[in-house]
């Protein structure tokens, strides 16, 4: 994933006072050659051949279809309840409003 790059020279923080170098000889030193870092791993990328595709686009489409039939079967469901609950309200209101009037 993404990795953060670690500067190789962090700019200084506070007040930077120029030092005085006094030359001095030069004596020369083999330096080793330095280590070669190793490389990230490569991924392999995935190559989606046109079969593929047209799997992932029916099955992404079949599940679709699934959770859309079940949101809507469940706000089916809410729906009949409460229309069943307001009948028997006013079936016990009519009973109640019935009772009253006899009396």
């Amino acid at each position: 994933m993404l990795r953060p790059k670690i500067p190789t020279m962090p700019t200084p923080t506070g007040i930077v006072t120029p030092v005085a170098v006094e030359p001095t000889t030069a004596v020369q030193h083999t330096l080793a050659p330095a280590p070669i870092a190793p490389t990230a791993p490569t991924r392999p990328t995935v190559q989606l051949t046109p079969g593929a595709l047209a799997a992932l686009v029916g099955g992404g489409t079949a599940v679709v279809l699934v959770v859309g039939a079940v949101l809507v079967s469940m706000l089916l469901a809410v729906a009949i309840t409460a229309a069943s609950v307001a009948v028997c309200a006013l079936v016990v209101r009519s009973l109640v409003a019935s009772e009253a009037k006899r009396h």
